[in-house]
This record gives structure tokens, C-alpha cells and sequence, in this order.
């Protein structure tokens, strides 16, 4: 069985967890309040800034010109696309550039962006993989889920359209196929800390949603 086969099987409840939450539920339904929504895009803003650098890491520690080119494409392709949905919605809550910037990334957003650069700075590659393929996996799945089911005229359909699109579904599909590549020549040891990194990050998506749904702040300041 390929990696990312047996990654997502071995996560299936937790993925359950992620796609029934109270936020995905309401994102759905389209009543996810303005006020959690716009908690949620600030701090996937913050969020994206962060992967972006990890695929540019990845990009440079790339085993094949391949991959490098594939690393170095989404990391620019993050920041265009998914900045443009950003804005797009910052534009709707009346949110200028400066006033995104001057909101600090949560302990959870911290927590998760953390994670991902460590992994990028100083895990082998297909540990680094193995960690960012969730974020991307999880929201084809999540976006697959809530297209088929969102009410008509749902406020939060840019946000769904992004990631049901067949494009990103590509792009899915192709990182599992290089991060099971990369699991295929690794050693035991390393495909469980591959293992080890997927659980980690699915675990931080359910964080990461719930902590708008919670609008997570510093507790001491």
C-alpha cells in the first residue's frame, strides 16, 4: 500500500472529525457567522504566508529538477490564488492590507506554522512532504464535501469553489504521488517519522478551524 494510502486510512476518524466540525458544518450550511469567517481568513492569511516559504524550502532540497520546479510553482501559486480569495473577502469586511498585518497569528496559527517550517528547515524532504500534504488533502476532501451539500446562494462560495476546482485536485493528486514517491526509497525509520509528521498536521487542521470557531485569542497579554 502506497504511504498516503495508508496515512489517510490510519487518520480516517480524525479526518471524520474535521469534515462534521461545527465550522465546516456552518461554512456548509452557509451560517458560519461573519465574525468567525473573518477570524478564519485572517489567520489562514498569515497561515499561507508561512506553507508558501515551505515549498520554496522544499523547492530548494528537491531530489529531481521535476519536483523542484513542481515546489517552487505552488509556492508562487499560494501566494497569487489563494491571497486573491484572501482579499477578496477583506475587501467584503472592509479590512485594509495594514490592519491584516497588524493582527497577530494565534497560539494555534503559531503552533501550526511552527510545525511546517521546522519540518522545512530541518527534517529530510520526505518528511517535510509527508507534513504539508494534509493542508492540501484535507481541503480537496472538505471542499469536495461542502460543494455537493451547500445551500444555494451561500455566502462563502469563492471560498468552496477554490477547493472543490478540478485544479486543485490535481495538484492533491500530485503531491500524494511525489510524497509517495519519496516514502517508496525511504528508510523504516524515516517513513514513520513521515507517519508521525501527517498525524501531526492532520491533527493542527482540526486545530486550526476550531480555533476560529473558539476565536481563539492570547489568553494573557
Amino acid at each position: 500500500m502506497s504511504f498516503s494510502r495508508e496515512a489517510w486510512e490510519a487518520n480516517a476518524g480524525l479526518y471524520e472529525t474535521i469534515a462534521t466540525m461545527p465550522f465546516n458544518a456552518e461554512l456548509a450550511a452557509g451560517t458560519l457567522s461573519d465574525e468567525r469567517f473573518r477570524h478564519y481568513i485572517v489567520q489562514d492569511a498569515h497561515y499561507l504566508k508561512a506553507y508558501a516559504r515551505v515549498y520554496a524550502m522544499a523547492s530548494v532540497r528537491a531530489d529531481t529538477e521535476g519536483l523542484m520546479v513542481t515546489m517552487a510553482d505552488w509556492a508562487a501559486g499560494t501566494m497569487r490564488a489563494e491571497r486573491s480569495l484572501h482579499e477578496r473577502y477583506f475587501k467584503e469586511f472592509g479590512l485594509g492590507a495594514d490592519e491584516v498585518a497588524a493582527i497577530e497569528p494565534t497560539p494555534t496559527c503559531l503552533a501550526y506554522t511552527g510545525f511546517l517550517t521546522e519540518c522545512g528547515a530541518v527534517a529530510p524532504l520526505e518528511v517535510t512532504l509527508a507534513a504539508m500534504l494534509p493542508c492540501q488533502w484535507v481541503y480537496w476532501e472538505v471542499g469536495q464535501a461542502i460543494a455537493a451539500r451547500a445551500a444555494p446562494g451561500n455566502p462563502f462560495a469563492a471560498w468552496i469553489a477554490t477547493y472543490s476546482a478540478q485544479g486543485f485536485g490535481e495538484a492533491c493528486a500530485q503531491a500524494r504521488a511525489e510524497t509517495d514517491r519519496l516514502a517508496a526509497a525511504a528508510s523504516p525509520a524515516v517513513r514513520e517519522r513521515m507517519h508521525h509528521a501527517f498525524r501531526k498536521a492532520m491533527q493542527l487542521e482540526w486545530l486550526f478551524w476550531d480555533s476560529s470557531w473558539r476565536l481563539e485569542t492570547w489568553p494573557v497579554g
